[in-house]
C-alpha cells in the first residue's frame, strides 16, 4: 500500500471511529439540552448539576474515591511488583494470579465476602462512602496490573537495580528514583483505568447504600431524565479529558527525556 493510500485509509478509519463514539455523546447532549415539555433548548439540566446538593455531593464523593483508589493502587501494587521482579521472581505467577482473581469473582460476591471486614472498617473509620476505596482498589487490580506489567516487562529492571545498588542506592531509592520513572506510562495508564472504573461503578455503591455519581445518576433519572443525562455526559467528558492529559504528560515526558 502506497503512502497516499495509507493516509486516506487512516483518515477514513479515524472518521469512522470518531463518528461511532461521537454520535452517542451528541445524543446525550441533545437530550440534556431539550426541555421535555416545551421541546425548547435550555441549559437548565446543566445548571441543576451545580445547584443540586445531592449531585454536588455525589460528584465530590466519586472524585475523592478516585483519588484514594489511585493512591491505594499505586502504593500497594507498584512497590510489590517491582520487589517481586527484582528479589522474588518465582513469585511472579502467584502475584499475577492474586491480582487477576477479581476478574473471575462477581462484584456482588466480593461485596458479600467483605461484609464482615467492613463491619470492622465502619467501626474503626466510620460509616463513610470513602471506605469504598478499599473495595475499589481490589476491583482495579487486574487492569492496573496489566498496564504496569507491560511497562515493567519492557524494562531491564534487574540491571538498573544492580547498577544503582553498586553505587550505594538504597532499595527505596531504587524503587522510587530508578525503576518508577521508567514505568511511569504504565502507572499513569493504571491510574486512568482506576479513575474510569470508580466513576462508572454502580453495583457495590448501590448495594452499600452510598450515593456515588453513578448511583445518583440512576436515582435522578427517575425524576429528571435530562439532568441525569447531563451528568452522564459530564462524567464521560471528564474521563476523556483525563485520557488527553495522560497522553499529554506521556508525550511531554518523552520530549524531556529526548532533550
Amino acid at each position: 500500500m502506497s503512502a497516499a493510500a495509507w493516509r486516506v485509509t487512516r483518515w477514513i478509519l479515524l472518521i469512522a471511529f470518531a463518528t461511532y463514539f461521537l454520535i452517542p455523546l451528541a445524543a446525550l447532549l441533545n437530550f440534556s439540552t431539550k426541555d421535555p415539555l416545551t421541546r425548547e433548548r435550555s441549559l437548565a439540566a446543566w445548571r441543576a448539576l451545580a445547584q443540586d446538593p445531592t449531585m454536588t455531593e455525589a460528584i465530590t464523593t466519586s472524585l475523592l474515591l478516585a483519588v484514594l483508589t489511585v493512591v491505594g493502587m499505586v502504593v500497594l501494587l507498584v512497590p510489590t511488583m517491582i520487589w517481586v521482579k527484582l528479589r522474588v521472581p518465582r513469585a511472579t505467577r502467584l502475584v499475577e494470579f492474586l491480582c487477576l482473581l477479581p476478574l473471575t469473582i462477581p462484584a456482588l460476591v466480593i461485596l458479600v465476602g467483605m461484609k464482615n471486614v467492613y463491619a470492622w472498617v465502619n467501626y474503626l473509620v466510620g460509616d463513610s462512602p470513602l471506605t469504598l476505596a478499599f473495595v475499589y482498589v481490589v476491583l482495579v487490580l487486574p487492569y492496573s496490573y496489566r498496564a504496569i506489567d507491560a511497562s515493567l516487562g519492557s524494562l531491564d529492571a534487574t540491571t538498573l537495580a544492580e547498577a544503582a545498588r553498586s553505587l550505594g542506592a538504597s532499595w527505596f531509592t531504587v524503587i522510587t528514583r530508578v525503576i518508577l520513572p521508567n514505568i511511569w506510562p504504565g502507572v499513569l495508564g493504571g491510574a486512568f483505568i482506576a479513575v474510569a472504573l470508580v466513576l462508572g461503578e454502580f453495583t457495590i455503591a448501590s448495594l452499600s447504600h452510598y450515593n456515588t455519581l453513578p448511583v445518583v445518576i440512576v436515582f435522578i433519572n427517575k425524576a429528571d431524565a435530562p439532568e441525569s443525562m447531563a451528568a452522564a455526559l459530564a462524567s464521560l467528558l471528564f474521563a476523556a479529558l483525563l485520557l488527553v492529559l495522560l497522553s499529554f504528560l506521556d508525550r511531554r515526558r518523552h520530549h524531556s527525556g529526548g532533550k
